[in-house]
């Protein structure tokens, strides 16, 4: 108890701000083991229950504690197929972490950093913790997209021992992971290293497929025993205002795969062009508006504004990517929201219209209601604008799978275990519950691979099943 929560050191603000270097720079050993000692080793261990894939933290933590790096490793890796990623990525702060009972008094164990630390431990010494595969069960099974979801499920799938093909529509595999987290958050190379686990334990990745046009769910299901739909929610939402088609608004999914996942920020170098604003206004308050926002200031903006239209409280991004864009000089206009898109004559970006708001009743997110002041409007001078109020169900794969049901906003309904209404067919992640975190989507991959493995225990053979 006497021990305080030990702090992750980080790039300088003003540095890393031009720079697409990670941001976080890690714990060392010594400081992960005093780290991990801070875990009282409940009897009824909350964090757990709060972790959406159920790491078993109190077990990692104490042999991490113990200085036994290899079997710290091998207890985080039986249970999370991606470690290095969701230790850094996940929203510890309102899951395992607001779980510990060490957080009464003080300061939680901080258990996103030494996840960070014994997946990066775990990448460096691959020998040391090999993926344990079972037998061949001679079942095939097909996964419809490479992000966090799929290939989560893929992991699970293949230590069961069934020979599993993962389809992704892009030419790289990792999803959100590579096309909408950027550098600074998760550098590509771990997401690579994550794959490449996956694959040396059999699980094979065909990129340039989009299912929905180069297969379709029948298609598939003619080839493979079962099916895991997982090809995320990547319909970007417009905010429907005058203006909006205008050059130089983007959506923050074009703007953020245009730089992490096709290099736009080495243009002309790379292929992909990008705008390079003076001024950029990004509209929302989740992660992904953090993102775009502090990618816009790294490659090159003088000012890059966020606008959100209720306060830094009601916020739904990060309060770590708050405090790193705060930091870093993003400008923050809250209480605001956008009418118009101002243009000049060619149709370019000028600016941005807004008006003020005030907080008023709660609405159904239990968040106070924005309400308009009237005679409020101003204009935010910038030359780009990037949306980032969230995305829907992408319809390219369920509108060529009539028979499968579907909810009023496209996404694919499910059992509890992960299965639509077509046998064989299973789906999780955003597709299925919308715009939501990576560890969810792992979540939903990881029990659907263990109701997928009981379904194809006694499942008909491959030829005999149609959807």
């Amino acid at each position: 108890m006497k021990i305080d929560r030990q702090k992750m050191s980080e790039q300088d603000p003003l540095q890393r701000s031009t720079n697409f270097g990670e941001v976080n720079l890690g714990l060392q050993e010594k400081v992960a083991l005093l780290e991990a000692e801070r875990c009282l080793q409940c009897r009824d261990p909350k964090c757990v229950s709060g972790c959406p894939v159920m790491v078993n933290i109190p077990q990692f933590l104490e042999l991490l504690s113990e200085g036994n790096l290899a079997a710290a490793a091998q207890s985080l890796l039986n249970d999370n197929a991606l470690p290095s990623v969701t230790g850094r990525v996940c929203p510890q702060e309102t899951q395992c972490e607001i779980e510990c009972i060490r957080g009464n008094k003080g300061l939680p164990v901080a258990v996103g950093y030494l996840e960070r630390f014994v997946g990066d431990w775990a990448r460096g010494n691959r020998e040391q913790v090999p993926m344990q595969v079972a037998a061949p069960t001679g079942r095939k099974v097909a996964v419809a997209g490479a992000g966090p979801g799929g290939l989560t499920a893929a992991g699970e799938l293949a230590r069961r021992g069934h020979d599993v093909t993962i389809f992704e529509a892009l030419h790289k595999p990792g999803g959100v992971l590579v096309y909408g987290i950027p550098e600074f958050r998760l550098p590509k190379a771990i997401v690579e290293d994550e794959v490449a686990r996956l694959q040396q334990a059999g699980v094979k990745i065909v990129c340039n497929t989009v299912i929905g046009r180069t297969y379709t769910i029948q298609e598939l299901r003619e080839q493979f025993d079962a099916v895991f739909i997982a090809n995320g929610a990547g319909l970007p939402v417009f905010m429907n205002v005058p203006g909006e088609n205008f050059k130089g608004v983007y959506s923050a999914n074009e703007y953020l795969t245009r730089v992490n996942l096709m290099s736009a920020y080495q243009f002309p170098q790379a292929d992909t062009p990008v705008l390079v604003g003076r001024r950029v206004a990004t509209v929302g308050g989740g992660n992904v508006a953090m993102d775009a926002a502090r990618t816009a200031k790294r490659i090159g903006a003088e000012a890059s504004i966020i606008v959100y239209r209720r306060t830094r409280k009601e916020m739904p991004a990060r309060a770590e990517e708050i405090h790193h864009a705060e930091q870093e000089g993003i400008d923050f206009e809250f209480l605001v929201a956008p009418v118009e898109v101002i243009g000049d004559e060619k149709r370019w970006v000028t600016g941005l219209k807004c008006v003020r708001m005030q907080l008023g009743a709660p609405d159904a997110s239990g968040r106070a209601r924005p309400e308009i002041i009237p005679g409020s409007e101003f204009v935010i001078p910038c030359d780009v604008v990037v949306v980032s109020i969230g995305t829907r169900a992408n319809p390219l794969l369920t509108a060529t799978c009539p028979e499968m049901k579907l909810n009023k906003w496209g996404n694919i309904v499910v059992d509890e275990n992960g299965m639509t209404n077509l046998p064989g067919v299973f789906a999780g992640g955003d597709i299925v519950r919308g715009a939501a975190t990576v560890i969810l989507a792992m979540g939903d991959g990881k029990r659907a691979a263990a109701a997928m493995d009981e379904y194809l225990k006694t499942a008909p053979p491959l030829g005999s099943q149609t959807v």
